[in-house]
């Protein structure tokens, strides 16, 4: 095809840089899409929930001194939030409360999202009406314990798909009995280790009962007491301190540890009278699914958390940035922000903080069936794709293009970025994190591909004709041609190498063993599709200045895709030059309003340039 051509811009090819205004003004339209459709006084109370203070830490804490406060933190924010089960029936509530612990601290958002969604999330899901789980449910309800997840287990990869922990229902004591076999059956990471913290956890265990695994259950632990008593057969592993996310990791193991009946979650299962398992998912692989069903929750809180880390690593690298000069030979005294390099990090950093904004306001809004369709199965790497495959990608975009964002706004505060404070880094260290955690981004996109090559509720991408509008980058047209097309050319090319594999008698591993590069670039691209889509349907419900600023986020997108989009032929010989050539003409466009697209993604008042310490009172 013939590469897209940069949109005429009537701005000369080197604008003003976007130094700051004295008040920046932010478009009231701009400030309506970042908040989305919460009521102010519910975000007022959020606020209230994680206050100023929570934005800093006392100097000379310990390790386990900052694990106890950032628990009391959990604690005094569940209390002044809304209950817990107001939040997790209300999406965009608590991903707002999630979205400032990450702002203020990406640890307190850590325990936090593991507290609400992974520990609370399953007694209020799959055990409503159990009165055995009624104590744990009020003890973490009201934040008197802590929620905790006893799911990955250290020594196999994919072991969500078959935990070696099992349990076994003892009928004569009407309990079950869990247990790890062996070391590399004991669960971690969890964040289990402070001694005096009390902790609920929910197991991720396999039923086995008569003589048969009859898929995973979720069950409900006591882990430590209020007095940091550890019950029989409970073994607690602290491990060693780490500079990432600061939370007290620990392997766990289960050693003929006995729960009573009702600590079964049991989701509509049932125990008959002759002792048969009546199960109404229809099997040990649809079962599996719906224990994991708890996923969509902590996937939108995820995205809304990138896309909160990201507006405030935007707002930190333009506060870096505006009014400071260089020194350079070339010219000195001249502002940093006149270097093209530095204006189009800043631009494409607000870009990005919009873009996922959008994602993340659409996630929140997407309702998702409680109950999966009776036989649904898993995958063959990881049960995320069977739960929710969209949203699972979603995912899987949020977390890398945050990790970018958030890596470049780092670079480019330079010195102060990396030193200053830990901010920066903090971000970067979250949206790392969660590239494995809520479920591995390779292996989502591993199995997304296999359902591309197997028709699997997947229908290629309809691309016909010329690329519309001309080829003008800033029309989304162009960029949803482009990614359907780089969809569907590696769809087809998947598609079509499975088959001949399979027909010339390859064994499954095989197949898919030597196309794992080529699978995850097919699902990449569908990712990439359905977050522009996103992303192009915000262009045309926003105000003007969304067309511009959005359409730096394309060109970025197309750059890092550039390589797919030539081999492919969906571009050709120029896109790069294309790119670059429209990019510098939006910064042109969008430089002198940088103050007020920073302001207008309404950062914390609490964040602050990474050396304001140097005239801090």
């Amino acid at each position: 095809m013939t590469t897209p051509t940069p949109a005429p811009s009537s701005r000369p090819s080197s604008g003003p840089s976007p130094g700051p205004s004295a008040l920046p003004v932010p478009d009231a339209g701009l400030l309506r899409f970042v908040r989305g459709p919460l009521d102010g006084k519910v975000r007022e109370r959020l606020a209230r929930a994680v206050p100023a203070e929570f934005f800093s830490h006392p100097g000379g804490l310990s390790a386990r001194e900052r694990q106890e406060l950032t628990y009391r933190r959990l604690a005094r924010a569940g209390r002044e939030a809304p209950p817990a089960r107001e939040l997790l029936a209300d999406p965009p509530a608590l991903c707002a409360l999630l979205e400032r612990a990450a702002v203020a601290d990406p640890a307190l958002f850590h325990v936090m999202l593991l507290h609400y969604t992974l520990a609370l999330g399953p007694i209020l899901r799959f055990g409503a009406g159990q009165p055995g789980v009624a104590g744990a449910r009020e003890d973490l309800e009201s934040l008197r314990s802590f929620g905790t997840l006893l799911m990955t287990e250290a020594g196999r990869s994919n072991s969500h798909l078959s935990p070696r922990t099992t349990a076994r229902f003892d009928a004569a004591a009407r309990e079950f009995v869990l247990d790890t076999p062996d070391a590399a059956a004991a669960k971690f990471p969890t964040n289990s280790a402070h001694p005096d913290v009390p902790k609920v956890a929910a197991v991720y265990a396999t039923l086995v009962h008569q003589g048969r695994e009859q898929g995973v259950f979720v069950f409900v632990v006591p882990l430590r007491g209020l007095d940091g008593s550890v019950p029989a057969g409970v073994s607690i592993v602290a491990a060693p301190e780490t500079s990432g996310l600061q939370v007290d990791y620990a392997a766990v193991r289960l050693s003929g540890v006995r729960v009573p009946y009702d600590a079964w979650l049991r989701d509509g299962a049932s125990l008959a009278a002759d002792g048969s398992l009546v199960d109404p998912a229809g099997g040990a692989a649809a079962r599996l699914t719906r224990s994991m069903g708890i996923a969509p929750a902590v996937w939108r809180a995820v995205i809304s958390a990138m896309a909160a880390v990201t507006r405030a690593s935007a707002g930190l690298l333009l506060a870096h940035s505006a009014g400071r000069v260089t020194l350079g030979r070339l010219a000195p005294q001249r502002p940093l922000t006149d270097y093209r390099n530095q204006r189009e990090a800043v631009l494409g950093a607000l870009a990005s903080a919009y873009a996922l904004t959008a994602v993340a306001g659409h996630v929140q809004a997407r309702r998702i069936d409680a109950d999966l369709p009776p036989g649904a199965g898993g995958g063959a790497w990881a049960p995320w794709s069977a739960v929710d495959r969209d949203l699972a990608l979603f995912k899987v975009s949020a977390t890398g293009r945050a990790q970018e964002a958030v890596s470049l706004c780092r670079l480019h505060s330079g010195a102060p970025g990396f030193a200053a404070v830990d901010r920066l880094n903090g971000y970067r260290q979250l949206a790392h994190a969660y590239t494995n955690a809520g479920g591995d981004n390779e292996l989502i996109l591993f199995d997304t591909a296999r359902a591309m090559a197997e028709g699997d509720r997947y229908a290629p991408p309809q691309v016909a004709g010329a690329v519309p509008a001309g080829g003008d980058f800033l029309d989304p047209r162009v960029w949803l041609h482009l990614a359907g097309d780089l969809e569907r050319r590696l769809g087809d090319r998947l598609t079509a190498g499975v088959a001949e594999a399979a027909r010339a008698g390859a064994e499954p591993f095989a197949v898919w063993n030597d196309r794992l590069a080529l699978g995850a670039a097919a699902a990449g691209a569908f990712a990439d599709r359905a977050e522009l889509a996103v992303v192009a349907e915000a262009v045309e419900a926003g105000p003007a200045v969304m067309r511009p600023l959005l359409g730096l986020y394309a060109l970025d997108w197309m750059e890092r895709r550039a390589g797919l989009l030539l081999d492919t032929g969906v571009a050709g010989p120029g896109l790069i030059a294309g790119v670059w050539e429209a990019r510098r003409r939006l910064s042109d466009e969008l430089g002198p309003r940088a103050a007020a697209l920073a302001a207008a993604l309404d950062p914390p008042t609490e964040l602050t340039a990474p050396i304001s310490f140097i005239t801090a009172p």
